[in-house]
């Protein structure tokens, strides 16, 4: 008798094993494959205009419109069996316009399309669709609601911090935007990144047991910008 419970408990160790082991390395693969945070293509020491000069801070000035090339979305962690695995949602529909005035950013407004956010997997993407209530929201937004000073812009990379206004799910709340800017060759590009409580905009991460979503996460987003 007592040989086997020994048994058993071997074998239930061992089936552990088997299932922590595989969780762990499902996690590293999946890890490994997350697309890397959204940031500037090509960060120099200086603003370039294509041509290796500094930018002209009187050719900023404008109202700018975000074009093909620009992406936006969401990075989260769902825990699976104790592991963290990080899970990337983006799209390419992105619309708005931004307004610099000298050497402010003085306008912003953007829109996401939440539709068509997408991951590496169809299920848990229909899922994302669901909880976040697309089919009476279909779109996302951030409305600046204080100035920029981006005058960095015209020599290097501006990083600042911006306040705005982010709607999710219908619910609008403030929030503040880690932002990069810098010229490029054909405009201006900008990062930027918002840590979001997704409670705090009525979203219900989901919860299976064995997996669940972090309540917490990143939205991310990469502007091209045109005159």
């Amino acid at each position: 008798m007592k040989k086997k419970l020994i048994i058993a408990v071997i074998a239930l160790v061992v089936v552990v094993a088997a299932v922590v082991g595989g969780t762990a390395l499902y996690a590293k693969i999946e890890n490994d494959k997350a697309p890397e945070e959204l940031g500037l293509s090509t960060p120099t020491a200086s603003a370039s205009t294509g041509t290796g000069e500094t930018a002209d801070p009187a050719d900023l000035a404008g109202d700018w419109t975000i074009a093909d090339g620009s992406q936006a979305g969401y990075r989260v962690d769902e825990v699976l069996n104790g592991q963290d695995v990080t899970v990337v949602g983006r799209t390419e529909d992105v619309d708005g316009t931004l307004t610099i005035d000298g050497t402010e950013l003085s306008a912003a407004d953007i829109t996401v399309s939440m539709t068509t956010v997408a991951t590496d997997n169809s299920n848990r993407d229909s899922q994302f669709l669901d909880i976040l209530k697309t089919a009476e929201n279909p779109t996302s937004t951030f409305t600046l609601t204080e100035p920029v000073d981006i005058s960095a812009v015209s020599s290097g990379v501006a990083s600042v911090q911006a306040v705005g206004d982010l709607t999710i799910a219908g619910v609008t709340k403030s929030v503040t935007v880690a932002l990069e800017a810098q010229t490029t060759a054909d405009g201006v590009e900008v990062s930027g990144t918002i840590p979001v409580t997704f409670s705090d905009f009525g979203v219900d991460a989901p919860d299976l047991g064995f997996v669940k979503v972090e309540d917490s996460g990143t939205v991310e987003m990469l502007l091209q910008l045109t005159k």
